[in-house]
């Protein structure tokens, strides 16, 4: 399914709903970071295994007007990850593959969002 097809049928998707800091955030979107890691813990386990996912939606605090964005999420797998980008040295997570981004909220709209 192509970025269009994606941001037309998000009703019939599955979507999982992520919060991130501000600096995992901005790497995301400005397309340096194309992954996103997980602790390997009963809880993600649960969570990520529940479902196949289409689109992650990342949220940058909790606040309903905090900025947000919609990415592909081309699948996840386990495994050492890039200490430059979060993971924690000599540890597995679960690695969330990120494809493109499909949008984003208003109040990012002013940045540099790499498709």
């Amino acid at each position: 399914m192509n970025t269009e097809e994606l941001a037309k049928n998000k009703n019939s998707m599955n979507i999982l709903y992520l919060t991130l800091k501000k600096q995992w955030f901005d790497l995301i979107l400005s397309g340096e970071k194309v992954e996103e890691y997980r602790e390997v813990k009963p809880y993600w386990s649960h969570r990520l295994h529940k479902k196949v996912w289409d689109v992650i939606n990342f949220h940058n605090g909790y606040s309903k007007n905090s900025p947000w964005f919609n990415i592909e999420c081309i699948g996840f797998c386990c495994g050492t990850g890039n200490q430059k980008w979060g993971a924690p040295p000599d540890q597995d997570v679960y690695i969330l593959k990120l494809g493109k981004i499909i949008e984003y909220s208003q109040s990012i709209t002013q940045l540099t969002v790499k498709d």
